[in-house]
Order: C-alpha cells, then sequence, then structure tokens
C-alpha cells in the first residue's frame, strides 16, 4: 500500500506577518500586506509598490545571509518546532525538498564595481573588474545570492542526511517541492521532508525584468487596492517576497511520535504547457490536466472539491484562463464552488507562493474560513466564478485544490484534506 502523507507542522514569513498566526490572521481580516518599495530607490520605476517582510529580527551570525534565506530559516524553524520532529527522526530519513529563488541582488556594489570598471562607453576592462571585484566583493555575500544556498542552510541547521533538493520552476517552486516531497515519503525514501520555498526579488532587476515584461501593477497610488484578481480592472500582479515552510510526514512515522496531524496530503498533479514564456495555453490544456492528475492521484471526483485557493495573480490572461481551466474540470459545478485568490493581500511571492497557499487551504479546512479575495469591484464576463468576494466566508471544507501555475508554463495541483 502506498505510503500516507500528513501535514505536522508549518511556518511562513510573509508581508502580512512573521509566522503562520500573523499570517493567517491578516488573510482572514482582509488585509493587504502592500505598500511603497522601501528595500531600494524605486521612484523612477514604473512600479513603485510591493509586498515587502516587515520587522524580521535577524540573528547577527545570519547578517551576511541572503533575504531568501533568511526567510527560509525563520519558516522552517517556526514549521520544527510546530511539528516536534527534531531528535525524532533518523537524520538519514529526513530530507529537503525545496523551491528557493534568488535572495536579493547587491545591486548598489555591483554597480560600483562595474562603474569604475569601465573602459570608456559601455566597455568593460577585465582586469580592472577583477581588481575592482575582489576589493569591493566578498564571496561569502556572492553565494549567499544563490538559490541552493537556502537548501545549503536548511541541511546544515536542522542536521539533514537525507536527500536535499531545490526546484526552480519559477511561480509553481515551492508548490511542486511539496508534491515532490510527498513522493518521496510515498515511495519510501523519506520518513520526514522540510518542503516549502523562499523568495526575494525586490530589487532593481527583479522589479525592472517584470516591468519589462508588463506583468506588474502599476497602481502605485493606491498600494493595497492594486492587486485586484479575477476584478475587469486588474492591470497586473504585485511582487512579494516571504517564504512559507511545511513539514510532512509518513504517517505511522508521525502516529508513532504522537504527532499532532494538520491534515493530509491526498493528491498531486504536475504539467507543462509547452507554450510560452509569460502567457498561459489558451485552452488552458496544461492547467487543466494538473488538476484533473491531482484530483486522480487523490481518488477524489470533483464535486468532492470543497474549495479552491487559485493561483490568481491579477494579470488579465491568468485570471481569465484559470477560470476557464476550473470550468473544464469541474464542469456545472464549477459555479458552486467557491474560490479564492490570496495574492490579493500578499502580493506574488513567486517561488514562495504556492508553500503558503498550501498552508492557507490546510488552515481554511482546520478553521471553516476561507480567506477572500479583495479589492474585486468590477465584475468580468470572462471571470464569472465564486471568488469569495472582499471579505473571508465561514465554510466547513473537508477537501481543498490549490493551484500554482508559473512562467514557463509549469502547472502545479495540490489536494488536500482533512486527515481522518
Amino acid at each position: 500500500m502506498r505510503r500516507r502523507v500528513v501535514v505536522t507542522g508549518m511556518g511562513a514569513v510573509t508581508p502580512l506577518g512573521n509566522d503562520v498566526p500573523a499570517t493567517w490572521r491578516g488573510l482572514t481580516e482582509g488585509r493587504s500586506g502592500v505598500a511603497p518599495i522601501t528595500l531600494f530607490d524605486a521612484s523612477s520605476f514604473p512600479t513603485r509598490i510591493a509586498g515587502e517582510v516587515k520587522s524580521f529580527a535577524v540573528d547577527p551570525s545570519r547578517r551576511r545571509f541572503g533575504r531568501h534565506s533568511l526567510f527560509a530559516l525563520g519558516a522552517a524553524e517556526e514549521a520544527a518546532r510546530d511539528s516536534g520532529f527534531r531528535g525524532a527522526v533518523d537524520p538519514e530519513r529526513l530530507g529537503i525538498y525545496f523551491g528557493a529563488g534568488d535572495g536579493g541582488f547587491n545591486f548598489p556594489e555591483f554597480a560600483a564595481v562595474l562603474t569604475a570598471s569601465l573602459n570608456g562607453g559601455c566597455a568593460v576592462k577585465p582586469d580592472a573588474w577583477f581588481r575592482n571585484s575582489t576589493s569591493r566583493l566578498s564571496a561569502e555575500t556572492l553565494i549567499e545570492q544563490e538559490p541552493h544556498q537556502v537548501v545549503n542552510h536548511l541541511a546544515r541547521t536542522f542536521g539533514v542526511r537525507g536527500a536535499v533538493y531545490n526546484s526552480l520552476t519559477a511561480c509553481a517552486a515551492s508548490s511542486q517541492a511539496i508534491g515532490e516531497a510527498a513522493e518521496m515519503i510515498r515511495e519510501g525514501s523519506a520518513d520526514v521532508m522540510i518542503t516549502g520555498g523562499a523568495h526575494s526579488m525586490i530589487h532593481p532587476l527583479g522589479v525592472a525584468g517584470f516591468n519589462l515584461l508588463t506583468a506588474l501593477s502599476t497602481r502605485n497610488d493606491d498600494p493595497a487596492g492594486a492587486s485586484r484578481p479575477f476584478d475587469k480592472e486588474r492591470d497586473g500582479f504585485i511582487l512579494a517576497e516571504g517564504s512559507g515552510v511545511v513539514i510532512l510526514e509518513d504517517l505511522e512515522h508521525a502516529r508513532k511520535r504522537g504527532a499532532k496531524i494538520y491534515a493530509e496530503l491526498a493528491g498531486y498533479g504536475t504539467t507543462a504547457d509547452a507554450f510560452r514564456l509569460t502567457d498561459p495555453h489558451p485552452e488552458g490544456r496544461g492547467a487543466i490536466q494538473a488538476m484533473r492528475l491531482a484530483l486522480a492521484d487523490a481518488g477524489l471526483a470533483p464535486r468532492e472539491i470543497g474549495y479552491i485557493n487559485a493561483h490568481g495573480t491579477s494579470t488579465q490572461l491568468n485570471d481569465q484562463i484559470e477560470t476557464l481551466s476550473v470550468k473544464a474540470v469541474f464542469g456545472e459545478a464549477a459555479r458552486n464552488v467557491p474560490m479564492s485568490s490570496i495574492k490579493s493581500m500578499l502580493g506574488h511571492m513567486i517561488a514562495a507562493a504556492g508553500a503558503v497557499e498550501f498552508i492557507a487551504s490546510v488552515l481554511a479546512i482546520r478553521d471553516g474560513v476561507l480567506p477572500p479575495t479583495i479589492n474585486y469591484r468590477t465584475p468580468d464576463e470572462a471571470c464569472d466564478l465564486d471568488y469569495v468576494p472582499n471579505a473571508a466566508r465561514k465554510a466547513a471544507v473537508d477537501t481543498v485544490l490549490s493551484n500554482s501555475f508559473g512562467f514557463g508554463g509549469q502547472n502545479v495541483a495540490l489536494v488536500v484534506k482533512r486527515f481522518r
């Protein structure tokens, strides 16, 4: 028989709070974590707002770590305390599967080195570049910007001696990491997995890149109202940062140590569109198949899903195609399934988004509360489902489908259900 996978711990660092309770409270209260950018001078950028993590206390011994590593460690330590797995699992049966992106970019230092190395115009003198970079930049600073440093720090902190992976599949990364971590437990290669994601792209290159793709909202005069998934007036997503971490565990292992069990991860589906970098397939073929695979993996029919935690980015195409895809999978029942996007409050945490949305899905089951899609003001004829508009809703649900669709056509769907 296939091993069952349960959630025994959760941690989060987000624009709404530096732990799960604060984040969940902000989501259920319908508050926005979006504000003017403070991490750099964005006054000349088309988009000058983002979902920054606020008042995050940094351990002095970690002051040179990248923001992605700091957030991942904060969320993982909360999840570990919540789970209580430390000291109760064989280190060789403990693994990591993470979806970590970059951790910020030391733009001022790189700009200074570049400026000092120019040989007239835009030409760079290699010898001057090497001399200036070695005098101004450190190897530690450079390597801390890399995604792999997150899993390095996690493995060392928790003494992980099992398999360690990092998967960077854009906006689907942490959901894919959670699904793959579950597969490792199911097949018997691990008893406990630390999984989730972390990302921080709120720097000049990150914001400029998404502005060049015309993917970001430019509603700078209304930060709290800028992210408006499924609303007709939506004009792009809001870039955000942070981390979400969950502890997945083999059910029998969790039972033997008397662990608290939040929910069961029952289904996982992943596909690729093989279409375009920024646009989903116009017929939603990848998203549809991912949802169908997740439902089949969970052994559930669409009518058994009580709530959908949407990818819901607040871009014109994503929200339209996600709506179309849900209709294709659920048929007429689609209009009876509540569906909301917490990106309306958090912004888009990129590689970390799916993990935080998975946590919200688990808590929706635990508390019988569906987080809202705030800023839903003008209905769109192409987006005509129940998006739990503007205020949280009490609803007893036993099963949740969580969608994550990333740039490059990466599609992941996860099914979480009440543990019985």
